[in-house]
């Protein structure tokens, strides 16, 4: 699950009882060797579905990281890119890691449920970070992407369809999820970090009530479950003019 350059368990455990700020401040170092980032074939296929309804001049990765979104923007906006986390460690890894050149890439430091932006984006992108959020905080959290798209920008995230219920990999996020439930029960500050948190279609309803227009792209690099759904889709949400 992990490579040899990623957290030993002692370090994940270190981890798991800090802040969720904190605790990636820890975790930043190594991040890129566990399976937290989004794989580089996500980001491969999302940054070809881009390609296609853009082009895009300025993105924002929103919830950034170590910076594998902010990859994906450089590939597919002419104007500027910027990156925001509230972890100080995963954006001095991001730094570090992000080549410099065209376009020209920021790095700030905010809350997404509170973003320092006015509206000067025409596409938003975040990867693997909802799991962070409370179900009830989405909508604030949808509203604030929303008020720094300019009309007409995207905000767009990859979607990996739900484990078969009873599954071997349904079984492990239920059980994910419950020790994060125990923990943050009896432990404080709380880790916000769950995996079967949202509903797609509990999604889709916040996008819209947040005054997007939703379309779904399935990604074919991933192939289709049994019934033909797609295995991964391409959420683009779309502020009204």
């Amino acid at each position: 699950m992990f490579s040899p350059q990623g957290p030993s368990l002692r370090e994940l455990a270190v981890q798991a009882l800090s802040s969720v700020e904190r605790g990636y401040d820890l975790l930043a170092p190594k991040f890129d060797h566990t399976p937290f980032r989004t794989p580089d074939s996500v980001l491969d296929a999302v940054a070809s579905a881009l390609r296609r309804i853009g082009p895009f001049e300025d993105g924002l990765d929103v919830c950034c990281g170590t910076g594998a979104g902010v990859g994906v923007l450089r590939q597919v906006c002419e104007g500027s890119v910027t990156g925001v986390d509230f972890s100080a460690g995963m954006l001095a890894v991001a730094r570090e890691r992000v080549p410099s050149g065209l376009p020209r890439v920021s790095w700030v430091r905010a809350d997404a449920r509170a973003l320092p932006f006015r509206p000067a984006f025409d596409l938003a992108v975040s990867f693997g970070a909802f799991g962070h959020f409370l179900p009830r905080e989405l909508p604030g959290l949808f509203a604030q992407v929303h008020s720094v798209l300019r009309p007409g920008g995207c905000f767009a995230f990859p979607v990996v369809a739900p484990p078969r219920p009873g599954s071997l990999m349904y079984c492990m996020l239920l059980g994910f999820d419950l020790v994060m439930r125990v923990r943050n029960a009896v432990w404080r500050p709380p880790f916000v970090m769950y995996y079967r948190a949202v509903r797609f279609g509990d999604l889709l309803r916040e996008l819209e009530g947040a005054g997007f227009r939703v379309h779904l792209h399935p990604l074919p690099e991933f192939g289709r479950q049994r019934d033909g759904s797609p295995r991964v889709r391409m959420v683009v949400a779309r502020r009204l003019p």
